[in-house]
C-alpha cells in the first residue's frame, strides 16, 4: 500500500541506476553509471542550495523524525556520496565514481557525539576505481587476525582502476591500514586476467575460526564469489555460484520482461546457529540461502514478483513487475523480510518485433516522451563508434529505427552509448535507436540496463538473439558465450530489417515489499510506497522517487528505515503484516538519500543516512 504523505513540487538531479557503458569487453556493473555515461536529466542547477535551489525537489517535511546532525564532506559533488555504515562510533560513506572519478574512496565520520558528527579522515580508493554499494564493517576475530576490518567494492571509473574488493584495518579508524586492495576474481571466460572482475557490492562476516566476505561479480554469470577472509591480508576465492543454475526454482516463468537477472546486494546474517545469505536477484528475487559451509550452500526460500505488479494496481493500474530486486533485510525477529524494489523509470517501455510478432526486451536509456509511440523500419548501422565505418543515413521520408551493436571496434576500447547516439545523430534520417547486446560471457543473449546522453529515443540492451532475428539470422546463444559466433552480426551496414514498435505508459517509481520468512516461496504480505510515486503528475520535474535501501531495527522487530532517494528518509512499522508509514524527513532544499544505516549509541537508536549531494545526516525517531 501507498500511504505515504502526499506534497507538491519541481525538479532535480536524476540518480542513474542500471547503466553500462558500450564496452567492447567489459560490464561496468549492475546499478551503477560509467562516468562517461552518467547524465544530468534535471533542470539547470543553482550550487548555493544543496539540491539545486527553491524548485527541482518535494518541499521540506517531517513527523516522528528528530534530525540528531548533519555534516557536509569534503570534495563533494552532485551525486558523489554513495553508500553508508556505522561501526563503533564512526561512519563510513563510500565517495562514487558515477559523477567523476576523483576523489573516489571512503570518507570516515567521527560519530561517537550523534549530535556532532566529524570528518576523522579519508581512505582513497585504487587509482581509477570507486566503491558505491559495498561499503561494511566487520569484527574478525580468527587465527590469524583480530579486529576490525572495513570492505569495500571496486568498480572501475578511470585508467588505470581495477576490480574486486578492498580491505582495511580500521581498529583505529583515525589510522586505517591496508590489508589488500583489488582482490577478487581473477578469471574472466575461463582465461587468467591481471585484475580481478569489477564488483558491485560486498558483504562479510565472521564464522568463528573462520571469515568470509561475498562479492557481486558484474562481468560473469557466475556472479555470486565467496572469498575466504580469514587472513583478511590474503583473501582467497573458495567458491562461485550463478544462483539460477544452482538453485532453479528462483526463476519466474512469467511474466516475460523479467529476464535480466543478477546478483545486486546481500546480508549475510547468524539465524539459529547457521549463516544465512539474503541475496537481491535483480528480476529472480529474493533469496535465502544456507552459507554455513560455503562449498556446499543450501536453498531455504525465496519470492516471486507478484504479476500484475500489486503496489501499482493500487493506483489502477495494471502493469507487469519492474523486479528489481534492489536490497533487503530480515527484520529483528526474524519474521519478515523488508525489501527495496528499485525503480529509476516511472514509464516503462513496450516493445515488440511487429514482423515477427515478438517482443523485443529493452529498457529505456532515453527514454520515450509520455505516451509516445514510436514505430518503423530497421537498419543496421554496426557498432557506430569514433573511427569505425561510419553509420549510413537514415530514411527521413519514414520512420527509421537505427540497431546499434554494443562495444567498440577497437578490442578493449571505450564506445560509450552516448558516442553511439551522437554518431547515430549526425548520420540523420532516424527516429529511435535499438542497442543490441554483444558476444562476451556476460553478454549474448542476457538483457542489459543503460543510459545515453542525446536526442533520439534509445532503447537497450536487448538480447544479441532478438538482434539477430530483426535481420532474420540464424543466432546461436552457446557459440556466442564461447567466443565462436560472430563478433558483429552476419549483415552489411545499411542492412534492412523488421519493423519495430515502442510505446511508453506510466508504471510508477520503485517501492517497497514486505514477505513471511518461510520455507520455500515466501509469502508477500504488503508493498509500500510514498504517494507521489504513483502520480503521473511526479513522473518528472521532481527528483527520483524511488526506493533505495532499508535498514531494519537493531531494536525494535516492526520498525523499517528507508533511504528514498528524493522521497527522502521514511519510517514504516509492520503492522497487522502491513507496512505502515509513521515517520519522514525532507530537508529544506531537499534531500537525496542513497544509504540508510541503524545504529545503537548508548542504548537509544540512531539511523544514519547519506545524502549523495551533501554527507552525512543522522536521525533518530521519536513516534511509538
Amino acid at each position: 500500500m501507498h500511504n505515504g504523505h502526499r506534497r507538491a513540487a519541481t525538479s532535480l538531479v536524476t540518480a542513474i541506476a542500471l547503466a553500462v557503458t558500450g564496452l567492447a569487453g567489459t560490464a561496468y556493473g549492475h546499478g551503477v553509471p560509467a562516468a562517461d555515461d552518467a547524465v544530468d536529466n534535471g533542470a539547470a542547477h543553482d550550487h548555493d542550495h544543496q539540491h539545486g535551489g527553491e524548485e527541482g525537489h518535494l518541499p521540506a517535511t517531517d513527523k516522528n523524525v528528530r534530525l540528531i546532525s548533519k555534516l557536509k564532506l569534503p570534495n563533494v559533488t552532485e551525486g558523489k556520496i554513495a553508500d553508508v555504515d556505522v561501526y563503533k562510533g564512526y561512519a563510513y560513506l563510500a565517495s562514487w565514481g558515477g559523477v567523476g572519478c576523483d576523489n573516489t574512496g571512503v570518507h570516515v565520520v567521527d560519530i561517537r557525539k550523534p549530535s556532532k558528527p566529524k570528518v576523522a579522515g579519508f581512505i582513497p580508493a585504487p587509482v581509477g576505481s570507486a566503491p558505491g554499494e559495498g561499503i561494511q564493517t566487520v569484527r574478525l576475530s580468527t587465527p590469524a587476525f583480530t579486529g576490525d576490518v572495513l570492505v569495500s567494492n571496486n568498480e572501475v571509473c578511470g585508467d588505470g582502476g581495477v576490480g574486486g574488493m578492498n580491505l582495511y584495518d580500521v581498529t583505529d579508524p583515525a589510522k586505517p591500514k591496508v590489508l589488500a586492495e583489488g582482490v577478487g576474481d581473477f578469471t574472466l571466460g575461463g582465461e587468467q586476467s591481471e585484475k580481478a572482475n569489477d564488483i558491485h557490492s560486498v558483504f562479510a562476516w565472521d564464522a568463528g575460526d573462520k571469515a568470509y566476505a561475498m562479492i557481486v561479480d558484474n562481468q560473469e554469470a557466475a556472479d555470486t564469489d565467496i572469498m575466504d577472509i580469514t587472513d583478511p591480508a590474503k583473501p582467497r576465492l573458495v567458491a562461485e555460484y550463478d544462483l539460477t543454475e544452482t538453485f532453479p526454482q528462483i526463476v519466474q516463468a512469467a511474466p516475460e520482461n523479467l529476464g535480466e537477472i543478477f546478483l545486486h546486494d546481500m546480508v549475510v546474517k547468524k539465524i539459529r546457529g547457521r549463516q544465512v545469505l539474503l541475496a537481491s536477484y535483480w528480476d529472480g528475487g529474493y533469496i535465502a540461502v544456507d552459507v554455513t559451509d560455503p562449498k556446499n550452500i543450501t536453498y531455504l526460500g525465496d519470492t516471486d514478483f507478484t504479476d500484475p505488479d500489486p503496489e501499482a494496481a493500487e493506483s489502477g493500474l495494471d502493469v507487469a513487475p519492474e523486479g528489481n530486486a534492489h536490497q533487503a533485510e530480515f527484520t529483528l525477529d526474524n519474521r519478515f523480510v523488508i525489501a527495496s524494489d528499485e525503480d529509476f523509470a516511472p514509464y516503462q517501455v513496450s516493445a515488440r518485433n511487429t514482423d515477427d510478432d515478438t517482443t523485443v526486451n529493452a529498457t529505456q536509456g532515453i527514454a520515450l516522451k509520455e505516451e509516445q509511440t514510436v514505430t518503423g523500419g530497421t537498419t543496421y548501422v554496426g557498432l557506430a563508434c569514433h573511427g569505425g565505418p561510419a553509420v549510413p543515413p537514415g530514411d527521413p521520408a519514414a520512420m527509421d529505427i537505427a540497431v546499434v551493436e554494443r562495444g567498440s571496434h577497437v578490442e578493449g576500447g571505450v564506445c560509450t552509448y552516448s558516442e553511439k547516439v551522437a554518431n547515430i545523430e549526425a548520420a540523420g534520417g532516424y527516429d529511435a535507436v535499438l542497442v543490441v547486446n554483444r558476444t562476451g560471457t556476460d553478454a549474448c543473449d542476457s538483457q542489459a540496463g543503460m543510459i545515453a546522453e542525446g536526442n533520439l529515443p534509445t532503447f537497450g540492451v536487448s538480447p544479441r538473439g532478438q538482434g539477430f532475428a530483426v535481420f532474420d539470422q540464424p543466432y546461436d546463444n552457446d557459440a556466442c558465450l564461447a567466443g565462436t559466433g560472430p563478433a558483429t552480426l552476419p549483415v552489411d551496414i545499411g542492412t534492412k530489417g523488421d519493423r519495430l514498435t515502442f510505446s511508453s505508459f506510466f508504471d510508477g517509481w520503485g517501492y517497497v515489499h514486505l514477505y513471511r520468512n518461510e520455507r520455500g516461496k515466501m509469502t508477500e504480505l504488503d508493498t509500500y510506497a510514498i504517494d507521489e510515486a504513483h502520480d503521473p503528475e511526479y513522473a518528472s520535474g521532481f527528483g527520483d522517487l524511488s526506493i533505495h535501501e532499508v535498514a531494519t531495527s537493531q531494536v525494535r522487530p516492526d520498525l523499517a528505515y528507508f533511504s528514498y532517494y528524493a522521497g527522502g528518509f521514511r519510517v514504516a512499522k509492520v503492522k497487522h503484516d502491513k507496512l505502515v508509514e509513521v515517520g519522514r524527513f525532507i530537508d529544506e532544499d531537499g534531500s537525496n538519500f542513497w544509504g540508510v544505516q541503524a545504529f545503537k549509541h548508548f542504548g537509544r537508536e540512531y539511523v544514519a543516512a547519506s545524502d549523495r549531494d551533501y554527507g552525512l545526516y543522522i536521525f533518530q525517531y521519536t513516534g511509538r
